[in-house]
């Protein structure tokens, strides 16, 4: 009975633009993530000080790229 009472004053019964403010909550929640998912996916791509503090792994793969020339235009030393 009190549990009936409590949910009637907080859920749809109670206003009936319930559901479409629980889709807009939702909405800007999902919008949110996706934004911080890209700015961590910049922030981890980028650095925060650009060039200067990229991660030493990452640094070391893109001179190896660059010295055995993956991901370019294929050229006549590559036959693939």
């Amino acid at each position: 009975m009190v549990f009936d009472t409590l949910i009637g004053q907080i859920g749809p019964n109670y206003d009936p633009l319930f559901y479409d403010v629980m889709v807009y909550i939702f909405g800007t929640m999902l919008f949110a993530v996706f934004l911080l998912g890209v700015i961590a996916f910049w922030l981890r791509r980028k650095g925060l000080g650009g060039g200067s503090a990229k991660e030493k792994w990452a640094q070391e793969l893109e001179r190896y790229f660059e010295r055995e020339q993956i991901g370019l235009i294929p050229d006549e030393k590559h036959h693939w």
